[in-house]
């Protein structure tokens, strides 16, 4: 029979439980979201909220699943990259269920987790990934045992630029869908700083031309349609060059940003310049999502790495390359 395993997300605004097998089945995928009263993500807040739902989210995890605990093989939880407040809470009921249920405890890099679950979802075999969140903005493929960064932000993600863009704009969170629906309605392209060094990009140089473009009082319809337009070319820009030096042959898009349809057209073009098929991440697991943790708790599992409960400290700044992918050869 097929393992089981229950998976336990809380990088940042999002407390998530799924549950995948071995076969590549998701049972569940159930969460709770922190929306803050006003601004970004307060971190404290956040993990508050995590910490309030969390009993409820794992018990309707498993009823959603038809399960009990007593039928998981193992409970995955991302250790990092996010907010440490956030990712104690999840540690810290995931080593609970492991140590009460006497389940082994697995350990997730939460990059790794979109990249697998657009990999499942996609049924792509080894794809250029364009992964783009609130938190993260990397250009990765897989070589020599680990996915490896051919390009990423050298400050603020795509994902927080249209966030901290909104917010200023006096937009809804979160930012991305509102900027484009207000791009679409946009006329004309402004100039704007387009920041691309090597395989890296900038955003913040971006970030702050617009607020000024906007106190000199551009429309906003032409700042978000601006915004985006120079965002995509960076980023473009960058996956192009990687899609020649790596020949892959499938480009997925994942992480929450994947769910632009501007963005989804983009790449879709950058693809078939370079003879490769365009894939991307349904969006139901395109944000944060337990299902993600555990089915890359499932090829953990696979591969024979668990963790201890007392060596299972979240990294804040834990980063794909550092991660060993076994089931990938």
């Amino acid at each position: 029979m097929a393992i089981i395993v229950l998976g336990i997300e809380s990088s940042a605004h999002t407390f998530g439980v799924g549950i995948a097998r071995g076969d590549g089945r998701i049972l569940a995928n159930v969460y709770s979201s922190y929306i803050p009263r006003y601004g970004g993500i307060l971190p404290r807040e956040a993990a508050r909220h995590h910490y309030n739902v969390a009993h409820k989210i794992v018990i309707k995890a498993l009823k959603e699943a038809g399960l009990n605990i007593e039928d998981i093989d193992g409970i995955a939880v991302a250790l990092g990259p996010g907010m440490g407040p956030c990712l104690r809470v999840g540690a810290f009921i995931a080593r609970i269920l492991a140590i009460k249920y006497s389940k082994p405890l697995i350990p997730v890099n939460h990059a790794v987790a979109h990249v697998e679950i657009a990999r499942l979802t996609t049924n792509a075999k080894d794809p250029l990934f364009v992964y783009v969140s609130g938190g993260n903005t990397q250009i990765i493929a897989y070589s020599h045992g680990r996915y490896r960064v051919f390009g990423e932000t050298l400050d603020i993600p795509l994902g927080n630029f249209f966030d901290t863009l909104a917010r200023e704009l006096g937009l809804p969170q979160p930012g991305t869908p509102y900027i484009e629906m207000l791009a679409s309605k946009g006329k004309n392209i402004i100039e704007l700083p387009y920041v691309v060094k090597g395989q890296d990009m900038s955003y913040s140089g971006l970030l702050t031309a617009i607020l000024r473009k906007f106190k000199e009082g551009i429309p906003i319809e032409d700042l978000c349609l601006s915004a985006m337009e120079y965002a995509y070319a960076m980023l473009a820009e960058v996956v192009e060059r990687a899609l020649a030096h790596t020949q892959k042959r499938e480009l997925v898009l994942a992480g929450g940003v994947a769910r632009s349809k501007r963005l989804q057209r983009i790449m879709k073009l950058v693809a078939e310049e370079h003879d490769a098929i365009f894939k991307v991440v349904p969006d139901e697991y395109a944000g944060d999502n337990g299902a993600m943790i555990a089915w890359t708790g499932v090829l953990c599992l696979k591969s024979g790495i668990t963790i201890s409960p007392e060596d299972s400290i979240v990294r804040q700044r834990w980063r794909i390359d550092e991660v060993d992918v076994p089931w990938m050869q």
